[in-house]
């Protein structure tokens, strides 16, 4: 009873998965079809032209990179077993937070696919805070977000060395303080997200990834349409006097589009086409929404409630938005961003 119940389980899984991906993939294709429709309607005057026009250039720019990335997360969650990483990492905080934090730029992920990983981590014996300084690296700092950046920020490499230095030193820092301040028994007990344990012999690793790749590229890219949805309302709608007084002003434009990464929770895969779209605020402003949009936004909050305790969240995710704006406003001074 138990062996069928377990199949119709995993069966109602990949149809469930199976259709939410053709639903993105039929949303994306009528948005595009309906962007040419648009455009014929209104004779390319207005707003609407406007707005479709910076959507679509949006999400064709960055599609590719968020499949890549889900794909080889996908990867990583099937074919990668969690004990290797526990194998080569230090035992040591103080050592372990650096090594963990330079893994993310070797191992490519979705920063939905990050917060499962660390609980991972934790479970099979990795330093907390290594395993966090993973969590906060491996979605900032991978080759594809560093590539993504470059395509979106030509001929500006600062902007990729920022995003790369930044990032890694907001998941060293962050790591090296919860190491001398954060409690076990904020962790709470981790809960494994709805895909098969890859360690288990009841599914097998193929099915493993194709189901972790249903889930984050359906998760990803509903979050991809409403980042460059909003990214697009922003250029129509907000005056451009008013982003001219808020970019005149350092210190509050960084503030705003670091808040405006945690609100609108973008892919890491993706955000940096959302950033280069957002032409009337200053380079130090851009790199504070992709250095703080992977780390901390309003998804990867939820995530980390339900995967390890509020406790946990409601203390991890500020510290990580102070120090991820810091380190971005810092890194784009020095590096002469600004």
């Amino acid at each position: 009873m138990s062996s069928r119940s377990s199949v119709r389980t995993r069966t109602d899984a990949t149809e469930s998965h199976s259709g939410e991906i053709a639903l993105l993939i039929a949303a994306i294709v009528a948005v595009l079809i309906g962007r040419q429709v648009l455009s014929l309607l209104i004779g390319g005057r207005g707003g609407v032209a406007t707005w479709t026009t910076v959507f679509c250039a949006i999400v064709v720019q960055a599609l590719p990179f968020l499949m890549l990335g889900v794909v080889l997360s996908g990867a990583i969650t099937a074919f990668v077993p969690p004990r290797f990483f526990s194998a080569i990492l230090p035992r040591r905080a103080a050592l372990a937070v650096p090594v963990a934090g330079a893994a993310g730029a070797l191992l490519p992920g979705c920063e939905c696919a990050s917060v499962p990983v660390a609980g991972r981590l934790i479970e099979r014996g990795v330093v907390p805070a290594a395993a966090l300084a993973f969590l906060l690296s491996a979605p900032a700092i991978n080759p594809i977000v560093l590539v993504s950046t470059a395509v979106a920020f030509p001929g500006q490499p600062g902007m990729v060395v920022g995003r790369f230095v930044a990032s890694l030193a907001t998941a060293v820092l962050v790591g090296w303080l919860w190491a001398r301040f954060g409690r076990p028994e904020w962790l709470g007990r981790y809960v494994t997200r709805r895909l098969p344990d890859p360690d288990g012999p009841a599914v097998s690793k193929f099915e493993t990834f194709r189901l972790a790749v249903a889930h984050d590229f359906f998760e990803a890219g509903g979050f991809l349409i409403i980042g460059a949805a909003a990214a697009a309302t922003m250029n129509v709608v907000i005056p451009p006097d008013w982003i001219t007084t808020v970019a005149g002003i350092p210190v509050l434009s960084i503030l705003v589009l670091a808040a405006l990464a945690v609100v609108l929770s973008i892919c890491s895969e993706a955000d940096a086409f959302v950033a280069a779209s957002l032409t009337g605020f200053p380079l130090p402003a851009q790199l504070a929404f992709m250095v703080v949009g992977p780390v901390v936004d309003l998804k990867l909050i939820a995530l980390q409630t339900g995967t390890f305790s509020r406790a946990f969240a409601t203390r991890f995710a500020p510290l990580t938005f102070v120090v991820a704006v810091a380190a971005a406003t810092v890194t784009g001074l020095l590096i002469g961003v600004a």
